[in-house]
């Protein structure tokens, strides 16, 4: 489990085409609000004959927001590059110049033991050149996970390499509508992806590798108007939470503050983790009833849980 609210605050990460040319307007603006980070792609959402062309929008948008700091007061979010191989890492650093500061670190898509090495030797050199924390977020989301006859050795294999760079790694990330799509599965926006057991199973499998050390993000919610998508999403959030999932990829600034508010930790949860984590040294018992009087707390068996409530606190306020 991780000890720092730096792996719990990536909150809602809005996921934006990195040729997107209105995005930096949009964060001085604070059009999204203050409590979100900030994904620029250049993956999927870009044509491959127009990368190029995006990579350098993406940087001319990260100098503008870096240049406007200097007169105007704005929230700046976590910004995230997602890159399509790992060269794309160094030559972004190269390209951003000094406003690659801002940059938060870089998403790593259909993260595979074809790749991993190089993605991660990239990220390492990024590091050493810009002297800071720059972090990574692998996401699993590739057709190698399909496969249960080597499912399980690929995601321990892959930990085993992410172990090099542990504190780096932000997040673990979910691919799930990748992952539905190697079935050609899509849910209706009254359908959480937990029911669909194919793509939940690799959810479980990789809380079960990776939750003791690693915050695992939720997958994306592709849906943000019309009837019903709200009551959807937070379903589906708390199916996330349930399972073991933290933050929530999202694709539309509606999604934002329902995403922060169903994250908020309630006042009982507060009250019994400072309660556990608080527990009386001279007391002979470690089991008694909670300050509300309605359930058992137990300092031995809930401390986890205590732990990291007290950090998703931090990170996404508590709800009365």
């Amino acid at each position: 489990m991780k000890n720092s609210s730096i792996y719990y605050s990536v909150g809602p990460l809005l996921y934006c085409p990195g040729n997107r040319e209105t995005i930096a307007r949009s964060v001085i603006e604070q059009q999204f609000g203050n409590r979100f980070s900030l994904a620029l792609c250049l993956e999927d959402t870009i044509n491959d004959r127009h990368v190029e062309e995006a990579e350098h929008c993406l940087a001319a948008s990260v100098q503008n927001i870096h240049r406007a700091m200097d007169h105007t007061s704005f929230y700046l979010p976590k910004i995230f590059i997602r890159v399509r191989q790992p060269q794309q890492i160094l030559r972004m650093t190269a390209l951003l110049g000094s406003s690659s500061r801002l940059v938060c670190g870089f998403i790593l898509p259909k993260f595979s033991p074809e790749h991993a090495d190089a993605y991660i030797q990239a990220v390492v050199a990024a590091n050493e050149r810009s002297g800071r924390p720059v972090y990574l977020m692998p996401i699993y989301e590739s057709a190698c996970m399909i496969d249960l006859r080597r499912r399980y050795d690929i995601l321990y294999a892959l930990k085993e390499k992410l172990a090099a760079v542990e504190e780096l790694v932000l997040n673990i990330r979910v691919g799930g509508n990748d992952l539905c799509h190697l079935f050609s599965f899509r849910r209706h926006e009254n359908e959480s992806i937990h029911r669909i057991r194919p793509v939940s199973d690799i959810f479980s499998d990789l809380v079960t590798v990776y939750g003791m050390d690693y915050v695992i993000s939720g997958p994306v919610w592709e849906y943000y108007n019309g009837n019903g998508w709200e009551e959807g999403l937070i379903k589906e959030i708390a199916d996330d939470k349930l399972c073991g999932l933290i933050g929530k990829t999202v694709i539309h600034p509606n999604q934002i503050d329902v995403v922060n508010r169903a994250y908020q930790v309630s006042q009982k949860d507060y009250d019994d983790a400072c309660s556990i984590i608080n527990w009386d040294r001279a007391s002979v018992r470690e089991v008694s009833a909670n300050p509300a009087g309605e359930r058992m707390n137990e300092k031995k068996t809930h401390g986890n849980w205590a732990r990291q409530t007290l950090w998703m606190a931090e990170a996404f306020g508590i709800r009365p």
